[in-house]
């Protein structure tokens, strides 16, 4: 993109990074309408999108409008706006001749996350969909990871640092894999079967073959997760005492994730790493330990937890509703209760309990 009356010095290096890939190619590019900031409801200035044949069919998008495009406003040298752009690569037919536009969609409601929270993704990050990431499409790509873009290496521009992140679909199960071991250490093993990390929205889930649910396995075992918290819809605690008796922590929580606490805890506790339960009003941190305790600061709970305990409470706790108990952590109860999954109407499509 060039003007003779706005300087886009931002836009041009993305564009010359891209040039020695795509050299003679003119993408797609679809730019927005009203810019966001005089009320449009996108973020991104623009997404292009290249057409790849080798080493799959593939369209490669590209966003612009993360980092600083024109003229430097932020304060921090280093890096341009956000510091990054994200990019997805999407199967295709040879044949095809436009991308599909619901990626665009997917894009801006990323850009639309970071814009609205302030966060940025990075590296070695990931996200669940709450269905899949193409929503008229049957497809068990249902989550998304984030990786350094295979071909687009981290570029400096006379706005700052520019990093090209990848968004990479994945399957639930997938998902659980990558928390229980490393992002980028899993989805090392999956581009042996997924060149460039192209997202194929056809595929079933990578864990079917032996080869990569032994690495992932063996991954895990070795290093442990990388995982650190787990983010729960339905979280509470309460102290009960009891007469001549020690007191009673009862953690109530929501049977969603229970699947993801139980496939988590024993990758963290017994390697010596604190897991944290986070709710929308309290906390509850798990520290390793070789004994059981508890104490509490305010609203939040501190848990020891032996190794031993922790495995117990992965044996022990299901995704269904009642009230489940420990006999190596006898002061510890855990509620399960029903959790509803609504859409974004609010409407309630399933539950899990």
């Amino acid at each position: 993109m060039e003007s003779d009356d706005i300087s886009a010095l931002g836009w041009d290096a993305i564009d010359s990074a891209l040039k020695p890939i795509y050299e003679g190619q003119v993408p797609k590019h679809y730019g927005t309408v009203i810019s966001y900031q005089l009320g449009g409801p996108d973020p991104l200035q623009g997404i292009s999108a290249y057409k790849r044949l080798a080493p799959v069919p593939h369209w490669h998008y590209i966003t612009y409008g993360f980092s600083e495009l024109y003229d430097k406003k932020s304060q921090n040298k280093a890096i341009s706006g956000w510091g990054f752009e994200l990019t997805f690569r999407l199967k295709t037919e040879a044949s095809s001749e436009e991308p599909p536009a619901w990626v665009l969609n997917f894009l801006q409601n990323l850009a639309r996350y970071v814009f609205q929270s302030g966060r940025v993704f990075q590296c070695g990050d990931y996200m669940n969909a709450n269905g899949p990431i193409a929503t008229e499409v049957n497809t068990k790509i249902r989550s998304i990871a984030f990786a350094p873009d295979p071909e687009l290496p981290t570029i400096e521009t006379p706005n700052g640092r520019v990093q090209f992140i990848q968004v990479v679909g994945t399957t639930d199960d997938e998902e659980l894999a990558i928390k229980q071991w490393a992002t980028l250490k899993a989805l090392g093993i999956f581009q042996q079967h997924l060149p460039l990390l192209v997202t194929d929205l056809d595929r079933d889930s990578l864990l079917a073959k032996p080869d990569v649910k032994q690495a992932l396995q063996e991954g895990a075992s070795s290093d442990g997760s990388n995982t650190s918290a787990l983010f729960i819809d339905q979280l509470s605690w309460k102290e009960e005492r009891r007469l001549l008796r020690p007191s009673l922590i009862q953690i109530t929580r929501g049977a969603r994730q229970v699947v993801e606490l139980v496939s988590l805890l024993p990758y963290r506790i017994p390697y010596q790493r604190p897991f944290e339960l986070v709710g929308q009003e309290c906390q509850v941190a798990v520290n390793p330990s070789e004994t059981n305790g508890y104490r509490s600061e305010l609203n939040n709970l501190k848990l020891d937890m032996s190794a031993q305990s922790a495995a117990e409470l992965a044996a022990s706790l299901q995704p269904k509703e009642g009230l489940y108990e420990f006999p190596s952590f006898p002061t510890l109860r855990i509620q399960v209760k029903k959790s509803c999954i609504k859409d974004q109407a609010g409407n309630v499509v399933n539950t899990i309990g």
